[in-house]
């Protein structure tokens, strides 16, 4: 793997970059927004941008989803069959994303990312304080599995806006507020993130030292956000989430779309 020149001021960068990006992730999603360019400009190949921001984002994952248990917003046992199946879908995308045409998912996503600004904008929410989900039942069942290994093969395979279908589609399904939404949507994403980065690291494709020292900063960057998302709840989260969401869609449609134009 070759190495790049990691200077002082090069790291402090990066590592201020990763702060801000974690703050944002554990509150709406979208770090990878900002650390991935980061890291391209930086100068790593492609692959091992990928594999190193993985590493950064299992940190800050981690401690948001962390943060998010304690505060009793996410209940492992109750969302067990979505992290089983969100971690089979994040190895089996990792694996075969050689293997599949990502063209046609390039222009159809910043569409679909769109779309989930717009549902959360005319949303009606759930009251902060309305802590209880949905009653055990067949229907769950299946909700939790097929989304699970479709958002856990999304990442695997691709990666950007896996927190906003994650809060869309869990607020859509199971009509749960916005803290309890985040608390799922920042745990699966750590998940999606270990597994695929177990892959990232068996391949060869991870700049450890880098992504060590970002993973770090996003570390606090996250504690931060989700302490701040829980105090401030929904009214604080709901903004951001519109904001990310569409900056997102923008960049990845300018991608798609300008740079061909």
């Amino acid at each position: 793997m070759p190495d790049i020149m990691l200077t002082t001021e090069l790291l402090l960068l990066l590592c201020s970059v990763a702060f801000i990006a974690g703050y944002i992730d554990a509150i709406a999603g979208g770090g990878g927004l900002l650390t991935v360019p980061a890291l391209l400009t930086a100068g790593l190949p492609p692959h091992v941008v990928l594999g190193t921001n993985k590493l950064a984002a299992t940190f800050g994952s981690l401690t948001a989803s962390l943060t998010y248990y304690r505060k009793k917003l996410f209940d492992p046992v109750y969302w067990r069959y979505s992290v089983l199946f969100t971690a089979l879908g994040a190895l089996l995308g990792t694996l075969v994303v050689d293997q599949l045409s990502t063209e046609l998912l390039e222009k159809i996503l910043p569409l679909l990312i769109l779309f989930a600004a717009i549902y959360t904008l005319f949303n009606r929410m759930q009251p902060d304080d309305r802590l209880t989900l949905p009653e055990p039942s067949r229907k769950l069942y299946w909700q939790q599995r097929i989304q699970g290994l479709t958002l856990g093969f999304y990442d695997g395979v691709a990666g950007p806006g896996t927190g906003a279908f994650w809060m869309v589609s869990t607020m859509a399904m199971y009509k749960i507020n916005m803290l309890l939404t985040s608390g799922v949507a920042r745990t699966m994403n750590f998940v999606s993130n270990g597994f695929s980065l177990a892959a990232f690291i068996i391949l060869g494709h991870v700049h450890f030292k880098l992504g060590i020292a970002m993973g770090l900063c996003l570390m606090f960057g996250a504690w931060l956000g989700a302490h701040s998302a829980i105090r401030f709840g929904s009214k604080f989260i709901r903004p951001i989430f519109i904001s990310v969401v569409i900056a997102i869609a923008v960049r990845l449609a300018w991608q798609a779309w300008g740079q061909h134009g």
